[in-house]
């Protein structure tokens, strides 16, 4: 049964034109070509990258935040409650009021309390801008070495100059080795990434952020396979360039200098549109779905192929959409945070303090306490000179 799927998978038909095989893309008269065993070294490379990052946010990103001016959050925590805890963990982190006054008379508090206990827990859980910083710093400096590996490698192949080069010689194309090291390093990236998305922070777009760290990395997979690899340095090339500069504007933003992130993020905005709507559809997916049919009937792969950058363009087409409403945003209003960000921050601010002001709180607290014990036993006739005689 196992060989039978393997076989079929790896059917020739399906991933090459009809006219050839596998045989074709043997390593011969000094050409070597991309095999799928090659990609096997991506997934203990993404482990590697988790093992950088972790050594990155913790030795680079976060002193870079100190020097940003960046705190460390204490959220006030909630007390232990265990109906309210088993509601929050099962139900709902936002109770309706019918819940709320239920939970009231179950839990004994106020209705008051209870709101106030689920401010508290929320607050516990949203992420703060030292964690937002290091992983915005850990992704700046990924796309950014990237971008420039990327330049690299090809400003001075004939593909990047005339896009028809991309198919010459299909599939006879061998590999050079820029070429490898480019997708082997993009894709364990991306393996990074997928495996990281459970603990970073979570957003409004987190089902679209799967669904295009999957695309990507079939994407990838499949244009090694089918050697389609200079359409694939292209394609990594012009999604490096705007994720550059996103990632450099939120850095800004997170350490508050607003004029520097918003004039950024407009870069950003510009370079995004330019290459993700503009470039990638009307040159990059031109280029796949038109110019092969002049060199080979279409077959599975190509149809493939090109189904799996249109669900990169449509996903594309989303974010412009919230890139939009955050330009408009600024426009009219203030800039205070990622628009696909999935965290109340006024709710933020109410339930977590930096350290100093926890500090003072407490501070403040305890000489209320003891003003209070004073007052009482002031009532009583006994100030803390007749305490003194007494003992």
């Amino acid at each position: 049964m196992f060989d039978t799927v393997y076989e079929w998978f790896w059917w020739d038909k399906l991933w090459l034109p009809s006219e050839l095989s596998w045989s074709d893309l043997e390593d011969k008269e000094g050409r070597i070509y991309a095999k799928p065993s090659h990609l096997y070294i991506t997934v203990p490379y993404a482990f590697v990258f988790l093992l950088i990052r972790y050594l990155f946010e913790r030795w680079i990103a976060t002193p870079l935040a100190v020097l940003a001016g960046i705190k460390r959050r204490v959220h006030l925590k909630a007390e232990d409650n265990p109906s309210l805890e088993l509601f929050y963990t099962t139900q709902s982190k936002n109770p309706a009021q019918i819940d709320i006054d239920g939970l009231s008379k179950k839990s004994s508090l106020s209705v008051r309390q209870v709101e106030r206990w689920f401010r508290k827990r929320r607050g516990q859980d949203q992420p703060g801008v030292l964690k937002k910083f290091r992983e915005a710093s850990w992704r700046f400096g990924f796309y950014l070495s990237a971008f420039i590996g990327g330049i690299v490698a090809l400003h001075d192949k004939q593909w990047l100059q005339d896009i028809r080069e991309v198919w010459t010689d299909y599939p006879q194309q061998s590999m050079l080795e820029s070429q490898y090291w480019y997708y082997i390093l993009e894709m364990s990236f991306y393996g990074c990434l997928l495996f990281s998305v459970a603990f970073d922070v979570k957003r409004k777009d987190f089902k679209e952020q799967i669904i295009h760290h999957l695309a990507t990395l079939v994407l990838l997979s499949f244009s090694w396979c089918a050697n389609f690899i200079r359409i694939g340095t292209l394609v990594m090339l012009i999604h490096d360039a705007s994720d550059v500069l996103l990632e450099s504007a939120k850095l800004f933003n997170y350490a508050r200098w607003e004029k520097t992130s918003k004039t950024i993020f407009v870069l950003f905005a510009i370079v995004f549109m330019v290459t993700r709507l503009i470039i990638f559809p009307f040159w990059l997916i031109h280029c796949t779905w038109v110019y092969p049919v002049f060199y080979y009937p279409p077959f599975f792969g190509y149809y493939f192929f090109n189904v799996m950058l249109v669900v990169l363009l449509l996903l594309h087409m989303f974010w412009a959409y919230l890139i939009i409403r955050m330009i408009k945003k600024f426009m009219f209003g203030k800039l205070t945070k990622d628009e696909r960000s999935d965290n109340d921050e006024e709710e933020e601010q109410e339930t977590s303090h930096t350290e100093e002001e926890v500090a003072h709180q407490y501070k403040s607290f305890n000489e209320l306490t003891a003003d209070t014990k004073n007052d009482k036993n002031g009532c009583l006739g006994l100030s803390p000179a007749g305490r003194s005689q007494l003992q």
